[in-house]
């Protein structure tokens, strides 16, 4: 172990936990923006970020031998962000809006469960540590 309170699934729910509440943030703004006409619906690639963080997070230990290798996994997990971008397959309506309001409420629904849940993860691990520290006495 190298000295680190918190493993990686920890630091994987953090991302997961703050990617999570971006995500509610485009959600909220593409439900703020319903009725904006030309407002074209914004979406973010939560999964693929995770991903990327996992990832990076593995990579982290490699180091180059060489000033000019490129170095990689330079960010720590809790600092990949994810990509927001318009919604490729929104429904243009005649006011040039592509949101549509009933998707963007589950997929709001979606996010509030899943945050919840992670939430609940980070807690119970948090809780067992607690338990850990508390029995070593």
């Amino acid at each position: 172990m190298s000295g680190q309170i918190f493993d990686k699934t920890t630091a994987a729910l953090q991302s997961s936990a703050n990617l999570r509440a971006i995500k509610k943030n485009v959600i909220d703004s593409n439900i703020a923006n319903a009725e904006t006409p030309g407002y074209h619906a914004k979406k973010i690639d939560f999964e693929d970020a995770l991903a990327r963080a996992i990832d990076l997070d593995d990579k982290r230990s490699m180091t180059t031998s060489h000033p000019d290798h490129l170095s990689v996994g330079s960010l720590p997990i809790n600092k990949v962000r994810a990509e927001i971008y318009d919604n490729p397959v929104g429904v243009v309506s005649n006011d040039g809006n592509t949101v549509d309001l009933e998707k963007e409420m589950a997929s709001l629904a979606e996010n509030t469960i899943m945050y919840k849940a992670v939430i609940q993860l980070i807690n119970k691990k948090l809780a067992s540590m607690k338990y850990a520290i508390s029995e070593t006495r």
